[in-house]
């Protein structure tokens, strides 16, 4: 049904999703309100023809991911904790300056993690076990890594809410790509995972860095140190494509064993949401669908 893929995430306490020319996040308020904040997406970079071809537009889903997903959620848990209302949430989002500090931080700890630590656990054995299992030992290393990860952050009850949230954004949107309307009772009939879920984005970044990193060979230190950070980008751009082919072809059942991987790493950060996280995702979704002109399907009368 959809022609443009409408897609969004999870924040703390409410659900974030992006159409082609505003972003809405819908937040549940310690009241047990929802508060509902809208923002004009920047035409020159949304609207770009330049980041609709393959592999740009995979960069374009690294600033959602990072800039735009970031603010949204320090903008969420301003309303969960109280400190942002409706009178002051157009002077409360984040500044640039903290966005700057809180993006650097986040990107160091990415990179660190997932790819200097690997790189760093295999070079001590790498003469021991030699270059082509190495690069086959980090990258397994660094799937192991993401899932552990994955897992742990799963055992804690604040995220678990967030979790319930994250499958609430996956039901809303499976359900207007059914055709169905957007009302509590069909969204909770939809399934909690998709095809396009950013955690299954990144299992396939991981996949794809082995075969990328296995290009730049057995360089010196330094230059497999700035190869892990430079090429992110470029694993990334490869990885949205591999992604979104996927979802293309879904309905072919070797695509569908291909991708069970990543449905199945899904259950590690969706969770079954209740009827309020719910509602939070159908009106944030709404939101993007009225203001693209997209008709939504009636409701369901209760």
């Amino acid at each position: 049904m959809a022609t443009f893929n409408y897609g969004g995430q999870a924040v703390i306490e409410g659900v974030m999703m992006r159409g082609r020319k505003m972003v809405a996040v819908a937040v549940r308020k310690p009241n047990g309100t929802i508060l509902l904040h809208k923002e004009l997406l920047t035409p020159r970079l949304y609207q770009n023809r330049l980041f609709r071809l393959p592999f740009l537009r995979g960069i374009l889903l690294l600033w959602d991911m990072l800039v735009l997903g970031t603010r949204m959620m320090a903008f969420a848990t301003g309303v969960a904790s109280g400190e942002i209302t409706e009178e002051n949430q157009k002077t409360s989002t984040l500044g640039k300056g903290m966005l700057a500090i809180t993006l650097a931080i986040s990107l160091t700890f990415v990179v660190v993690l997932f790819f200097l630590g690997p790189l760093a656990l295999v070079g001590a054995l790498q003469r021991q076990i030699g270059n082509a299992l190495a690069l086959l030992l980090e990258g397994v290393i660094r799937l192991a890594i993401l899932i552990g990860y994955l897992w742990l952050i799963s055992r804690l009850n604040g995220v678990q809410r967030v979790f319930g949230y994250h499958g609430a954004e996956h039901k809303a949107i499976n359900t207007f790509e059914q055709g169905q309307p957007l009302d509590v009772i069909h969204v909770r009939q939809a399934s909690k995972v998709h095809t396009r879920c950013g955690t299954g984005f990144l299992l396939i970044v991981m996949v794809i860095s082995i075969f990328v990193f296995a290009l730049v060979g057995n360089p010196p230190l330094v230059i497999r140190i700035l190869s892990r950070i430079v090429l992110i980008p470029v694993v990334a751009a490869i990885a949205y494509e591999v992604m979104r082919l996927g979802a293309t072809y879904y309905r072919y059942q070797v695509v569908r064993w291909l991708l069970a991987p990543s449905l199945a790493l899904q259950g590690l950060t969706t969770r079954e949401p209740d009827d309020s996280q719910i509602e939070c995702a159908i009106r944030a979704l709404e939101q993007v669908l009225e203001q693209d002109g997209v008709m939504i399907p009636e409701r369901t009368s209760t």
